[in-house]
């Protein structure tokens, strides 16, 4: 399979070197690593100006597309992490329509927390792009559908594109903007969990053909808050299911909400899908029906990889080089599972305990973007106050593509 980096003349760079590029194409899939509003020297631009450090961003964005034959009209998803409330939530969802144009409606997932990795830094939005390797573009289908959180019509609650299937965030909002159970993280998980179902219903697809979930929770850090919700959402996959990426998050923009989830699944019987669970792996401290790795035809996805042992005991507590140094060496045992290294990684998502600091950062990035050959995936890397377990420090997901249909 032909793989293609893109890291354009004159793009924002980091202010340290990295084996890391702001974009990767591998088939018919285009990922771009978070892009921000940042100069050629790491410097952030525009401070105090959420509007045009999300115009820049996406300007960003469409030079990778280009760069990579891919256009704003190919996007499947968009996710955006940013600092604000949720008027400016609203005004950015408004304005990305804008940019993007009203008739590509992606999916688009929204991430509202207290700081991002450098200081004044307000948005950093990565992007996900579907066409196929002769040029043409795939059959895709968008649905928004009215029971749902409310969307601007430029969006989609669910886009399939091929055979993949991509949604927004599914949440307890109903279409009038209003939170049902208010405060409520159990009954809003249920609420959750079904209109995820009815989501999946529509493009033909259910639970089953979940290959990845990304969940946020209102949360401080404890296993007792993750727990809440966590049993409750697996008792809506089978088993084997998905793998799953869990972070807890200390507010949300709407008033009385308590978590949101988003999926990636595969249309049925598109590809085979293979899960991975190695030998002797880290645990969770509940039973659940996640797996650590999901494979669907040459697409492999990896969920969050943490510093545990099989009993869920937190390993070099609170050491940042330490537990990167595990979490990415689980990656590549996972990625070992399916005839893959991580060499083979073409976008890598790091949610890490810390503040808004370079510091912070570069802490753990260096030691990410060593573990890969030049030229590297695309990364985003987001600090949260918290990780799902106290003295765990950092959270690595991953997206592999194998070169060949091995295993397919």
């Amino acid at each position: 399979m032909t793989r293609r980096h893109s890291f354009p003349e004159g793009h924002w760079n980091w202010p340290v070197k990295l084996t890391h590029h702001h974009a990767v194409r591998a088939g018919d899939m285009v990922f771009t690593g978070g892009q921000v509003d940042l100069d050629a020297r790491g410097t952030v631009r525009n401070i105090g100006d959420l509007d045009a450090q999300v115009r820049n961003s996406m300007a960003y964005m469409q030079d990778l597309l280009t760069d990579l034959g891919v256009d704003f009209t190919d996007l499947v998803r968009l996710v955006v992490y940013y600092v604000g409330d949720a008027g400016d939530e609203f005004q950015m969802l408004n304005l990305l329509a804008n940019i993007i144009g009203h008739e590509v409606k992606p999916v688009v997932n929204l991430i509202n927390l207290p700081e991002l990795c450098y200081p004044d830094m307000l948005c950093e939005i990565e992007g996900v792009a579907m066409r196929a390797p002769d040029g043409s573009a795939l059959p895709r289908q968008n649905y928004h559908l009215n029971a749902q959180s409310p969307l601007p019509e430029a969006f989609s609650h669910v886009v399939t594109c091929g055979d993949m299937i991509f949604t927004s965030d599914i949440t307890a909002r109903s279409a009038d903007g209003s939170v049902t159970y208010p405060g409520d993280i159990v009954a809003q998980t249920r609420l959750m969990m079904e209109r995820l179902s009815c989501a999946l219903h529509v493009a033909g697809a259910g639970m089953q053909d979940v290959v990845k979930v990304n969940t946020f929770y209102l949360g401080d850090g404890t296993a007792e808050d993750w727990e809440v919700s966590a049993r409750i959402r697996a008792d809506y996959f089978p088993d084997p299911g998905p793998t799953p990426t869990g972070i807890p998050v200390p507010s949300f923009p709407h008033d009385g909400l308590t978590t949101r989830i988003a999926a990636t699944a595969c249309a049925p019987g598109a590809r085979r899908i293979r899960h991975a669970w190695p030998d002797g792996h880290w645990n969770w401290t509940a039973a659940l029906p996640y797996k650590h790795g999901v494979g669907s035809g040459q697409l492999i996805h990896v969920g969050g990889q943490v510093a545990l042992d099989t009993q869920a005991n937190v390993l070099e507590p609170g050491d940042m080089a330490a537990q990167t140094h595990i979490a990415m060496e689980n990656v590549a045992r996972v990625l070992d599972e399916f005839g893959a290294t991580l060499d083979n990684v073409v976008k890598v998502t790091t949610f890490y305990q810390g503040s808004a600091s370079a510091e912070a950062l570069h802490e753990n990035l260096l030691i990410r973007s060593n573990s890969y050959t030049a030229p590297g995936p695309a990364t985003t890397g987001i600090p949260v106050p918290n990780l799902v377990y106290e003295d765990m420090v950092i959270e690595i997901e991953a997206i592999a593509m194998l070169e060949s249909h091995t295993g397919a």
